[in-house]
């Protein structure tokens, strides 16, 4: 059967099985390995797209039923300003701040979870902690936590509103807000482990170094080395 539809802004053809789903024709016909296989029951939310702007799992939709209707994946949201061989406009707000916030670990659902806040944010560009929540509730993440996707998603739409947010400077060991205001640490209690957990009576040899410099890495967060790239989609699965 002829498949047509519009794929990241450009018609596209493929000739395809009337029960291939979205999934493999995404992947297999067009080389969209950013739409990633994962249960393939719907359950997970891996492979979601947008159909006509509004997110779908291409697992269990038949490739058939998007006949003349738009899909959208993570390469029409936003790509590295510079390929090389061409410039680009450059990451959107909500890949830069999965990046900026530590919100990609191992990057398998990122593509899923930054479609899911398009669609969210395209509706609704104030957003409450529970509307970001509920647009997540379809994807699975085994890494994260959600806390910090929440916290890109609500970073992102203010840069999208047009307000200043601040540089991400929290320390590990103690809570930081999403306006960057450090929190105190928390008193030690029958719920809170104690600062120092373990005490030695022997003590570490202490050198002075004659030169040195100011840390600026340790003790903060850091962007993952990869993170660009996953928060692409890029096939590295």
């Amino acid at each position: 059967m002829r498949l047509r539809l519009t794929l990241n802004g450009k018609r596209v053809s493929a000739v395809v099985p009337a029960d291939a789903t979205l999934l493999e024709v995404l992947r297999q016909e067009f080389g969209v390995f950013s739409v990633k296989q994962g249960c393939e029951t719907g359950e997970c939310g891996a492979c979601t797209v947008l159909l006509n702007g509004e997110p779908v799992n291409a697992c269990v939709l038949l490739a058939m039923q998007v006949e003349g209707k738009e899909i959208t994946t993570i390469e029409a949201i936003g790509q590295h300003p510079e390929q090389g061989w061409k410039l680009t406009a450059g990451l959107d707000p909500l890949q830069q701040a999965f990046v900026e916030t530590g919100a990609i670990q191992c990057g398998y659902c990122t593509p899923a979870m930054i479609l899911a806040a398009r669609a969210l944010l395209t509706e609704n560009p104030e957003p409450s902690e529970a509307d970001v929540r509920e647009a997540l509730s379809g994807v699975l993440c085994r890494c994260t936590g959600y806390l910090k996707p929440v916290q890109a998603i609500l970073r992102a739409a203010a840069v999208l509103r047009g307000e200043e947010v601040p540089p991400i400077d929290g320390y590990l060991g103690h809570a930081v807000d999403l306006g960057g205001e450090d929190l105190p640490p928390p008193e030690p209690g029958p719920d809170v482990a104690p600062d120092i957990l373990t005490r030695t009576g022997i003590m570490p040899q202490i050198r002075v170094a004659t030169d040195t410099r100011a840390w600026s890495s340790v003790g903060r967060p850091e962007p993952k080395v990869d993170a660009v790239k996953l928060a692409q989609g890029k096939p590295a699965f």
